[in-house]
């Protein structure tokens, strides 16, 4: 079976990570959305998204099709149910559809025509960007138990100190020395060829991905997953960083999401709690306007290959888009658009060859080229979020 995992009407509520990629390559629990349906469906994933996005992201059809909604996350059960579906069958939770069946010749769904599923147990979706934190704690644990089942970790090093040692996990390569580790409120997972440093503190649950690194003396709380080539340094709390960012100094991050290829300056904070304790509300790209979030604790979203400076400050839910250069003393506001150049004192338009240049650069780095694709992505979004800058 071909299965595929389209954006759903969640995409625009998850920008800005959702310029860049798909629904399904957002980074929650030890993997991203893809990753986890393809271990539990066996098999390699494609996606519907974005025109702009396609050629990065293609999307391969066949002559049956399972098309999976990607604000869902996989589980045993869900798996089973998706895995299962022929012809007009569809999965649905409530009035939502999570999966269902399509031939290539099907010129239209009708679900009415369709043998409907119920699905009645809990699952974890995605359908917000404050998601990807508040509910990475219950992303950790399912993806830890999915991934260490059945398998023997690494053995411990004699020098860290440690907590429920049956709840950490250190795959192969993975370094660590005179550490602390504290698994007993949630599970530990230390990827592939990834390094703790020493002198570091950390509470589960945690998930350090394959080659990323936690800096000397480091504070770590739960929720937090430091994803592929990604790098933390002083205190971290219930944070989510995609792969190849970077947050090595000191300086605090709190309930947050960082996307790609970010770097976070020398003592920059974020603010995660406002003074009068009230419900956050976040920038919403869909009203352009601030949205209720539930939450009282919860700091920044920023979008990939956007940076601030050392000493910068982020207000209590901060919006930062994709490729912002942020810095100067003072709060910036709490939206700032994509592309944008600047800081408390005011921003001009970051032009897309100095931010292609800097970008061509921090790839470069890791031995990547920023290529024509990634190139006319950047372009679409500088487009598409013109109407949010004031130069």
């Amino acid at each position: 079976m071909n299965y595929i995992l389209f954006d759903g009407p969640v995409r625009n509520a998850l920008l800005p990570f959702t310029f860049t990629r798909p629904v399904a390559d957002i980074l929650v629990g030890i993997m991203t959305i893809r990753q986890k349906w393809e271990k539990y469906l066996g098999s390699t994933i494609t996606t519907i998204t974005e025109e702009y996005l396609s050629e990065k992201f293609p999307m391969v059809e066949m002559e049956e099709n399972v098309m999976i909604n990607a604000a869902y996350l996989p589980n045993d059960t869900l798996a089973e149910m998706v895995s299962n579906l022929t012809e007009n069958q569809a999965i649905f939770k409530g009035e939502d559809v999570i999966a269902f069946f399509a031939s290539e010749n099907q010129e239209e769904v009708d679900f009415d025509s369709y043998e409907i599923i119920q699905y009645n147990e809990d699952c974890i979706t995605i359908e917000h960007t404050w998601d990807i934190f508040s509910k990475n704690d219950a992303a950790i644990r399912q993806d830890f138990k999915y991934l260490t089942e059945d398998r023997t970790s690494q053995p411990i090093p004699k020098s860290v100190n440690v907590i429920a040692p049956e709840n950490i996990f250190i795959e192969e390569g993975a370094k660590l020395e005179f550490v602390t580790l504290n698994a007993s409120n949630g599970p530990i997972y230390i990827g592939k060829n990834s390094e703790i440093m020493e002198g570091t503190v950390i509470r589960g649950p945690f998930a350090l991905c394959e080659n990323a690194m936690v800096k000397m003396s480091a504070k770590v709380y739960g929720a937090t997953t430091v994803g592929p080539g990604s790098r933390i340094g002083g205190e971290v709390k219930n944070s989510v960083l995609f792969a190849n960012s970077n947050k090595g100094h000191e300086g605090f991050l709190g309930d947050s999401v960082l996307g790609e290829w970010c770097n976070i300056g020398a003592d920059s904070n974020n603010s995660n709690l406002k003074n009068n304790y009230e419900e956050v509300k976040l920038w919403s790209y869909e009203t352009e306007g601030f949205a209720k979030t539930g939450l009282q604790f919860c700091g920044l979203m920023m979008g990939d290959h956007s940076k601030c400076g050392i000493n910068t400050m982020f207000n209590t839910g901060t919006v930062v888009g994709v490729s912002a250069n942020i810095f100067g003393s003072g709060f910036p506001r709490n939206f700032v658009p994509s592309f944008s150049w600047g800081g408390a004192a005011g921003f001009t338009t970051y032009v897309t060859k100095k931010a292609f240049e800097t970008a061509r650069l921090v790839l470069s780095r890791r031995n990547i080229d920023f290529d024509a694709t990634e190139q006319a992505i950047l372009e679409h979004v500088f487009e598409e979020t013109k109407k949010w800058r004031k130069d």
